[in-house]
């Protein structure tokens, strides 16, 4: 496995777009993980707080990470003095903790809007009514330590491209509605999160600013670690 050879194959695919490049470094060793800040990778992907936070202790400190798995709000705070982008915030809970838990470490912590674009119930997210509930919610604007960067969301498990497709577009579509509709302090529209190894170019042409990216990278994801 050519870690550096893949990243290399996926930023080219990446040319012209404007999307980012998340290397999704899940149940992956530290090895692993610095054979692609070597290749030049600066922004790695978790989804496990714990794991998040030996891995940021141990690694060089000028990496950028991002949690994209679901978060427990009794565990934000201990991301919550180096995360640099939360891609799942699914509540206005969890919203509220983040911005606790930022305010305690004197920071503001980038946040994105994860909304339910999949056909399968298992996956988190607000529904359109959800998300402009919190968007018009009068409290928002109290939330001084976090910033609200735009929407995530995974699409169906399917090998129906023209599903893919339309989930991501209908993800663009309200991310665009809400990014002309919705302005304050605390809000800067600039991040559009879809998009994973097998399915991030559709999302790409649909409009993705971060895919995330793990088993094109690193192979097949490891359970045992």
């Amino acid at each position: 496995m050519d870690i550096k050879n893949n990243i290399a194959e996926i930023t080219n695919t990446l040319q012209g777009s404007n999307a980012r490049l998340v290397a999704v470094s899940k149940t992956k060793p530290n090895e692993l993980i610095l054979e692609a800040y070597n290749a030049g990778q600066r922004v790695f992907g978790e989804n496990k707080i714990q794991e998040m936070t030996d891995k940021s202790e141990a690694l060089p400190k000028d990496i950028e990470w991002h949690m994209i798995g679901h978060v427990q709000r009794n565990k934000v705070k201990y991301m919550a003095t180096f995360v640099s982008l939360i891609h799942s915030v699914d509540s206005w809970k969890l919203l509220k903790e983040v911005n606790k838990q930022a305010l305690k470490n004197d920071r503001v912590i980038d946040c994105l809007l994860q909304m339910h674009i999949a056909e399968e119930e298992t996956k988190f997210g607000l529904s359109k009514d959800e998300l402009l509930e919190i968007l018009e919610s009068p409290e928002l604007l109290d939330l001084q330590n976090i910033r609200i960067i735009g929407l995530m969301g995974m699409a169906t498990f399917t090998e129906d491209k023209g599903q893919i497709r339309k989930e991501f577009k209908s993800l663009a579509n309200t991310y665009n509605e809400v990014k002309s509709t919705y302005h304050a302090d605390n809000i800067e529209w600039k991040e559009l999160s879809m998009g994973m190894s097998g399915d991030y170019d559709i999302a790409i042409e649909e409009g993705s600013t971060l895919v995330r990216v793990g088993s094109s990278i690193f192979g097949s994801r490891n359970y045992n670690n």
